[in-house]
């Protein structure tokens, strides 16, 4: 485990740095202020240890050790557990990659547990360095660092729907190119938009609830109206990518529909040469059964005269066809 950061608020400003959560604990025993945590993929006895000490609900911290959980966030008392599912666009593999973080908001502590860290883009690390330039902001609590973390994240998934954007274009202009790996490329972009929607569609109804408890825990006005902020931009995060879903769903009809053109072409090509070759074999087997009572067999130009009739079907077959465009 790594502890990325470890230490004590007071009044929106940093007053202790510790090095090891005991201090942690006792430094917020002897101090009032609030504790922030940030764990990198903790042991499991160092997680049961924060559990313990901060009361953490067992089902929420047993989520938080098994991890592959989806956006979510669940109340336990005074305490809420936030699962965000952040995300990055990796440019040279034209790709995207997932993360999973783990919260944990209390009345004087927030703890953060990173199981996947995308691309190690530090998004716990960037969210409290922005807070600590606001201290007036820090000094709201908890409740600003989780404010924070969903506006860096939701923030960070522009840059993910311009990737993904411009890989729907591409794919626009492969579909009539001829791109051989066309196909896969758009089962690969579907399934990084259907894995994209699950990491964003939750956030609305998170936002949602946060909003209408927004009173009885006592959210302060200043950070009910960032998360209003904040959701207005995961409806249009969310739109984009519905938009992308629509997209990949119509290139997959296109690209089918040009496959079948292709075999239909493929099949009507065999089928006239088949044709074309069939004209002389036909003529061929005709004169080639030995009955003895056939006159053009020993008829002086017979042999040439079949000839020309292979030639003149044939060549007459394959205009056909030609003017047909099969060929």
């Amino acid at each position: 485990m790594t502890l990325s950061t470890n230490s004590i608020y007071v009044d929106g400003k940093l007053a202790h740095t510790a090095e090891t959560l005991d201090d942690t604990f006792r430094l917020l025993r002897e101090n009032r202020g609030m504790a922030f945590i940030a764990l990198d993929r903790p042991a499991e006895h160092e997680l049961i240890s924060v559990g313990q000490e901060f009361g953490l609900h067992e089902l929420a911290v047993e989520d938080a050790l098994r991890g592959h959980q989806r956006a979510k966030l669940e109340r336990y008392a005074h305490t809420l557990f936030v699962v965000l599912r952040p995300a990055v666009y990796v440019d040279e593999d034209e790709r995207v990659e997932f993360g999973e973080l783990h919260l944990f908001v209390g009345p004087n502590f927030f703890i953060s547990v990173v199981k996947v860290d995308p691309g190690d883009s530090g998004f716990v690390r960037r969210s409290l360095s922005r807070l600590e330039r606001k201290p007036e902001l820090l000094a709201m609590g908890p409740q600003a660092l989780l404010y924070a973390l969903f506006d860096e994240v939701v923030d960070a998934y522009t840059p993910v729907t311009n990737g993904l954007e411009e890989d729907i274009d591409q794919i626009e202009e492969q579909l009539f190119a001829g791109y051989p790996e066309v196909s896969r490329r758009i089962y690969e972009l579907f399934s990084e938009v259907v894995e994209f929607q699950r990491a964003t569609r939750p956030l609305l109804s998170m936002l949602d609830a946060l909003l209408r408890g927004a009173d009885k825990y006592q959210v302060p006005v200043e950070l009910q109206r960032r998360y209003r902020d904040v959701r207005d931009h995961v409806i249009r995060v969310i739109e984009r990518s519905e938009s992308f879903r629509s997209l990949l769903q119509n290139a997959l009809t296109v690209n089918a529909t040009l496959v079948a053109q292709q075999q239909n072409d493929v099949t009507k090509r065999i089928s006239a040469w088949a044709a074309i070759l069939f004209a002389p074999t036909l003529i061929g087997a005709i004169y080639g059964m030995n009955f003895d009572h056939m006159p053009e067999l020993h008829w002086e130009y017979g042999y040439a005269l079949a000839l020309v009739g292979m030639g003149l079907l044939g060549g007459g077959l394959y205009v056909a066809f030609k003017w047909k465009r099969w060929l």
